[in-house]
């Protein structure tokens, strides 16, 4: 056989080959799916990560709003009168802060009628304390002719000048500080500590007494014992000015304050008002 012949047979084996080996798909396919695999991973990674820092903060936030309910609320701090005076300077008191005072504690225990009725005359009051004054130079200027009155007084179980002020040290304080004006005045110590009310009952009783220097709250006890008498009682000296380690004035301090008020309405006022007795701030 010719050369050609066998040839041709190959060609014809070759074609069937061809026809029989299943055609290749492009890969056009493949490259898609590969791309849909990545994008599905990079959507998982982005919610995985998502759900972590959720996980994450989430508790954050409980433990926050859990530290925060466990934990007080800070309440501002109400400034004290240490806190308001030590950053200004002290002004002296004068008869419109003591007018004040009483209309203020008065306000819820007076009808309107009442209240008007303890509301003072200027005349009621000696000049105030500019803050320059030691006791006796004080008492100097609102008491000139002092020498003759101290000489007139013959009353017993009653002063002609009585000095309040907030406690027993400032009490005795004051005292010393008497001696350049009092003369040969006799002064009585009107506080409660370490000395008992019928002791001083008996030495007002005794012998005549010029000047009691005490507390509101014995003055008043006293008073009502009728162990001390406003009948001889001409001026009563307030140490309003002066303050303790606190820097609280002696109407600062809520028992002193509520004793003074008392001592008032046991007939300062109402002496006052009748023009017997004058008030000064010191």
């Amino acid at each position: 056989m010719s050369p050609s012949f066998f040839s041709g047979a190959s060609e014809v084996e070759e074609e069937t080959q061809l026809e029989k080996q299943p055609t290749k798909k492009p890969n056009t396919k493949t490259k898609p799916e590969k791309r849909k695999s990545v994008t599905e991973k990079t959507v998982k990674a982005k919610k995985t990560k998502k759900n972590e820092q959720k996980e994450c903060i989430i508790p954050q936030k409980k433990e926050t709003e859990d530290e925060n309910s466990t934990k007080p609320k800070r309440k501002r701090k109400k400034k004290t009168i240490t806190d308001v005076l030590s950053s200004s300077e002290p002004k002296p008191g004068c008869p419109a802060d003591l007018q004040s005072l009483v209309t203020q504690y008065f306000s819820d225990k007076r009808s309107v009628i009442e209240q008007e009725e303890l509301k003072l005359l200027d005349s009621c009051f000696l000049s105030s304390n500019d803050l320059t004054h030691t006791l006796s130079s004080y008492l100097k200027q609102v008491c000139p002719k002092w020498s003759k009155i101290q000489k007139q007084h013959t009353e017993k179980s009653s002063v002609v000048l009585l000095i309040v002020c907030s406690s027993a040290l400032r009490a005795i304080e004051l005292i010393k500080q008497l001696t350049a004006f009092k003369g040969e005045a006799k002064a009585l110590k009107l506080f409660a500590k370490h000395i008992k009310i019928e002791e001083q009952v008996k030495l007002l009783q005794k012998g005549v007494t010029h000047i009691g220097v005490g507390t509101p709250g014995r003055i008043s006890a006293l008073i009502e014992k009728e162990g001390l008498g406003l009948q001889a009682l001409r001026y009563v000296v307030l140490d309003w000015n002066w303050r303790d380690q606190k820097l609280r004035r002696m109407v600062d301090v809520p028992e002193v304050k509520l004793d003074f008020m008392k001592l008032l309405e046991s007939g300062i006022l109402n002496g006052c008002k009748e023009d017997k007795i004058k008030i000064g701030l010191f």
